[in-house]
């Protein structure tokens, strides 16, 4: 950093006058790595730290409410598409000088090539979060993201399997990769004892019967179309369990038709998409995923904060969270349709249900907490501020 900088931040601290971020994003739907930006705005020290967001598709703005009722100041720079962002940055540039922003963070790779440029032009440090495996990606995509990678001063992977990722595929030691596991609000996200379970009530389901559900957006490495094949055979077997697919997405019609043509209609609601997820949860007696790839999921540590048993495929960074038998039931990747017997198998033990449902809560807060990402994030920023 410029001695012009460490001046302004000297003042600042003296001042104790917040110092600005700026986070990069390409949109702000309810994905992933968008939904935790209000999250951890939540629990950042806003004493120390002020935060700024710039997003490109205008289309996605879901989290905007939510980040600016937290204290954030978010500016939709409109971009057409991924090429498009990067004629962005000179923009991007004027904002970061105008703001006096300190330190960049990027989240994904067209927001993070962005960032990259503006943190040369700047002279600003540059910090990027990866949030899924790097042989995901589209070519094009890839080769961008590895050819501009070096330009930045620290990397975030969400799990270690995306670190093991970047590293493979990279293969140079600077930037650093540090792994930064993401993290549920363990306060908010938790089942009272009080609770009135109001979802089940509007969908007429029994106190007793068992609730399996999800919470995502409808894309392709989800398998939803699996995921309901599993529902029909696991109702087959246990005619008093019912399902909830919270969220929409790109395949709304193709998951609609599909459920439709397996005659699920009696015991599986689409609830659409939920700016508050937490009632869904407690419907919810077990969260299932048959997805071909994953980084860490949010939905997967908000619903296992919240006591619902894991039951998913061991996909990307959910193997690092679930402990097959210990906190949830865990099955390869290659084999979704396993997850029908496992499960059956767990309906008929409510006592281990009530075991794995505490097990999988203790996981979350002894490991997985916003509280503690957070606190490494803020680590993460002091020191790069500081060199």
């Amino acid at each position: 950093m410029d001695t012009l900088n460490k001046t302004y931040i000297r003042q600042i601290w003296q001042g104790k006058e917040p110092i600005p971020v700026l986070h990069i994003i390409k949109s702000l739907g309810r994905g992933g790595a968008e939904m935790l930006l209000p999250e951890t705005l939540r629990q950042h020290d806003k004493q120390k730290f002020q935060f700024h967001y710039i997003y490109f598709l205008p289309w996605k703005d879901q989290m905007v409410s939510a980040i600016e009722q937290e204290g954030g100041k978010v500016v939709c720079i409109e971009a057409k598409n991924n090429a498009s962002i990067l004629f962005a940055v000179r923009r991007i540039v004027a904002y970061v000088r105008k703001h006096n922003i300190q330190l960049i963070h990027c989240h994904l790779p067209w927001a993070g090539m962005a960032g990259r440029l503006v943190g040369r032009l700047t002279g600003v440090p540059v910090v990027y979060t990866e949030h899924n495996k790097w042989e995901r990606y589209h070519k094009l995509t890839y080769h961008l993201n590895k050819l501009s990678f070096s330009s930045q001063q620290k990397v975030i992977a969400v799990s270690e399997e995306v670190a093991n990722s970047i590293k493979i595929n990279y293969r140079k030691a600077k930037p650093p990769v540090q792994v930064v596991a993401n993290g549920a609000d363990t306060g908010k996200y938790a089942r009272t004892q009080t609770a009135d379970n109001e979802i089940r009530k509007q969908l007429n389901i029994p106190e007793t019967a068992t609730v399996i559900g999800i919470t995502c957006v409808f894309r392709v490495q989800k398998r939803l179309g699996t995921w309901l094949e599993i529902a029909k055979a696991l109702h087959e077997k246990h005619p008093d369990t019912f399902f909830i697919i919270v969220g929409d997405g790109p395949l709304r019609e193709e998951i609609h038709a599909k459920a439709k043509a397996l005659g699920t209609d009696k015991y599986l609601f689409f609830a659409g998409l939920q700016a508050e997820t937490r009632p869904y949860f407690t419907a919810m007696d077990l969260f299932m995923m048959s997805s071909e790839f994953e980084g860490l999921p949010i939905a997967l540590l908000e619903a296992m904060s919240m006591n619902c048993v894991p039951a998913c495929t061991a996909a990307g960074g959910i193997p690092e969270v679930i402990k097959d038998g210990e906190n949830g039931v865990l099955v390869p990747v290659e084999q979704p349709m396993q997850l029908v017997e496992r499960i059956s198998q767990l309906i008929q033990q409510p006592g281990e249900v009530a075991n794995l449902k505490k097990a999988a809560r203790e996981t979350v807060i002894s490991s997985f907490s916003m509280k503690k990402m957070v606190t490494e994030l803020e680590d993460i920023y002091n020191d790069l501020i500081n060199k």
